[in-house]
């Protein structure tokens, strides 16, 4: 059986390819759609490949997109909504983040905003040999139906390099063929940044996407510098460790320097941090949280930090007891998150006589 090839944008698309980037979308919302806030002052980078440019601050949805609560998801609803109104277009899942894909598609299908957002969604595939591309095709014709998209997904991803030497060649068959418009590969494993840098130099990547933060800063030495070299647009997951930056700073002041860049909350001081890295394309926050959406999106306007700034921002951060351990904590202190994901580890772990410390 062959798949359907989608291999032509839907109009909104091209006119906006037309119009230099995102930010023509709010002109071309249908009625009933809520209207984007005026793009000109946001913070947006070129993707090195297409000269599109996207707002430097998107939307991840690991864990936070995972659930199977009405009330979570009107939530989610909510998180939407104010990001999109704010300016945000970029929006990064994966069929591995349980419910996470099928919450993102219904809200965005409601929305009436799935054929104008920025996705770049993820391949976590092996199949049934080695250079099987069954399961592959099946998840991308998953993410096809789950985000009813009538046009090729923006980004897809090897994720995590899982079957990498067999993912990066068929993602380049699936770009040539027109079912995506762009192809890379992620991590959020400082131990295998050596290894991402290899494909950025070697597999004419167009995205990268790996962990990057204030506290996590080996991605600068060797591969975002790689990325920046060979045209490749850089993704950051983790910008604030999943909510361990958030724990370490409980109970403490901004810096007064802070107010220099008009930053007033510690999510704009993190994010602006990484997105003033001008080799960084987009940051990709996640979070079910309204109000820490506003903080989020809040850091793609404004001044960003200069190199001494960015310095200065590290050394007070070591400062605060705690940032140097923070890579010993669990991800998403004092949050719970009920999802599919959440649930099928749990009953792993009432079965397993061993698990990891």
């Amino acid at each position: 059986m062959h798949e359907k090839r989608t291999l032509s944008w839907s109009p909104t698309r091209r006119q906006l390819v037309q119009a230099g980037g995102l930010g023509a979308v709010a002109g071309l919302l249908p009625s009933g759609t809520a209207a984007a806030a005026t793009p000109d002052d946001l913070i947006t980078r070129t993707i090195p490949g297409t000269r599109e440019r996207l707002p430097a601050i998107g939307l991840g949805s690991f864990m936070t997109f995972d659930t199977t609560s009405d009330r979570q998801r009107a939530r989610l609803r909510e998180v939407v909504g104010r990001f999109w109104r704010a300016g945000g277009r970029v929006f990064d899942c994966s069929p591995l983040y349980g419910a996470s894909e099928v919450n993102l598609g219904e809200i965005a299908r409601e929305s009436r905003i799935n054929d104008r957002m920025f996705l770049a969604s993820k391949i976590w595939s092996t199949g049934d040999h080695l250079w099987d591309d069954g399961h592959a095709a099946e998840s991308l014709r998953s993410t096809i139906r789950r985000l009813s998209l009538d046009r090729p997904v923006d980004v897809m991803q090897c994720h995590s390099l899982v079957n990498v030497d067999v993912i990066v060649p068929l993602l380049h068959a699936w770009k040539k063929e027109g079912r995506i418009r762009n192809l890379g590969v992620t991590h959020h494993e400082p131990a295998y940044f050596s290894l991402v840098e290899s494909w950025v130099e070697r597999a004419e990547l167009d995205f990268v996407q790996v962990h990057y933060s204030i506290h996590t800063r080996q991605a600068e030495e060797r591969l975002i510098p790689a990325a920046a070299a060979n045209g490749t647009a850089v993704l950051v997951n983790m910008p604030l460790e999943k909510a361990r930056l958030h724990r370490i700073v409980e109970g403490h002041s901004l810096p007064d320097f802070a107010a220099e860049l008009g930053i007033t909350t510690w999510s704009q001081f993190f994010l602006k941090w990484v997105i003033s890295n001008p080799a960084v394309t987009c940051a990709l926050p996640a979070t079910s949280d309204p109000a820490h959406l506003a903080e989020n999106v809040a850091a793609m306007r404004g001044p960003l930090p200069d190199a001494a700034m960015r310095e200065r921002m590290v050394r007070h951060m070591e400062t605060i007891p705690g940032f140097d351990r923070l890579a010993t904590m669990p991800w998403y202190p004092g949050k719970s998150y009920s999802g599919v994901v959440s649930q099928a580890q749990a009953a792993v772990r009432r079965r397993s006589p061993w698990w990891p410390s």
